[in-house]
């Protein structure tokens, strides 16, 4: 018995913010003071860094739930299965619904309660729940419907990440242009098929970790709106995920009992494009290896950051042709690897 991805789908917002969009931002520093570059100075470094040149927003009448949702439908469609036989609707993210100019999150009820009645299914064994795991979530929602199915607790399960970062940004603050919206999902089931999920690793790191990524308070000190924003130590999580996520991984392909050599895509989370480099060359020396070219399809540069949606998006895209210069095949190895929030790393062997 194997546990395989049979559908997958995504839904990338059409509003497009290009990095232009914030040249007449007000840039403060963590205590307040105004940073000292002009704008186009901080964007041609952000860029540089992270690769991003645009990110996308959703419209403003959207929230999570909504864009979850799309994700959902697209995963069935592309599964061509009934929705009524799902078991599981595991919905990854980490804020909730936050409607467009609301200071307050709506969880309540979960999103994947939300995502069940918005698909219109009436099954009520079809369990809907959230996991709230940084933006490794989608990855670890998939491992945890792996559990599910190999348990004998469910045969047949949907995985989504979503995510509506633009809502939680603060636009004072240098890191709101990392963070994007989007959703994607996966319908995830027992198969007869060879193949499926190989291995999995995950880990939590919360002893001086737990509040790398946290959420504070403007780094403009004139605003009193006594709301909270999503708020970063990026040294400290480049330096994190540097020592800590190849190993992660080489843990779980050793567990997978696949070569480095058979690996054929890394779809890793989409946080910092130098930062995912540095990442898999890493991993590759770990086995006294060079990586090779376009192991890592990335689309940061294009979409941001999505938190939990972007392994799922950038999986759908290059399974369906829509990234150049990427594609797989059946029976290709790939490997999905993220690090976000908690902090937490996890990652899968998957045998397309």
């Amino acid at each position: 018995m194997n546990v395989k991805i049979t559908g997958i789908g995504s839904y990338i917002p059409s509003e497009v913010a290009k990095n232009e969009h914030f040249g007449d931002h007000h840039f403060y520093n963590e205590d307040g003071t105004r940073f000292g570059n002009e704008n186009t100075v901080i964007i041609e470094k952000f860029k540089a860094i992270t690769g991003i040149h645009e990110r996308r927003y959703i419209p403003k009448n959207l929230s999570t739930s909504d864009i979850a949702s799309f994700a959902a439908e697209n995963a069935i469609k592309n599964a061509g299965i009934d929705k009524e036989t799902l078991d599981y609707i595991i919905v990854a993210h980490n804020y909730g619904d936050v409607k467009h100019g609301a200071v307050q999150s709506d969880t309540v009820p979960s999103i994947a309660t939300r995502v069940k009645h918005n698909l219109k299914i009436q099954n009520p064994t079809c369990v809907g729940y959230d996991v709230l795991f940084g933006c490794p979530g989608w990855v670890e929602g998939m491992i945890q419907a792996y559990a599910f199915i190999k348990a004998g607790i469910a045969k047949r399960c949907l995985v989504i990440g979503a995510e509506a970062l633009s809502r939680v940004v603060d636009p004072h603050d240098r890191d709101s242009m990392i963070y994007s919206d989007g959703a994607g999902a996966a319908i995830v089931e027992i198969s007869e098929e060879s193949g499926g999920i190989l291995s999995h690793f995950s880990a939590t790191y919360a002893f001086e970790e737990a509040h790398f990524i946290f959420f504070g308070e403007s780094n403009n000190l004139e605003k009193k709106d006594n709301r909270r924003y999503i708020k970063m130590y990026g040294r400290k999580i480049y330096e994190f995920a540097l020592n800590n996520v190849p190993d992660a991984m080489k843990t779980c392909l050793d567990k997978s009992g696949v070569g480095i050599d058979e690996v054929k895509k890394i779809f890793i989370h989409q946080a910092n494009e130098k930062m995912d480099e540095a990442i898999v060359n890493r991993f590759y020396k770990l086995y006294d290896k060079t990586a090779p070219e376009k192991i890592m399809p990335m689309s940061i540069n294009k979409l941001g950051n999505s938190s939990v949606a972007t392994v799922p998006t950038l999986y759908d895209l290059v399974l369906n042709g829509e990234l150049e210069g990427h594609s797989i095949q059946k029976g290709d190895v790939v490997i999905f690897a993220s690090v976000g929030a908690g902090m937490n790393i996890n990652a899968i062997v998957y045998k397309v």
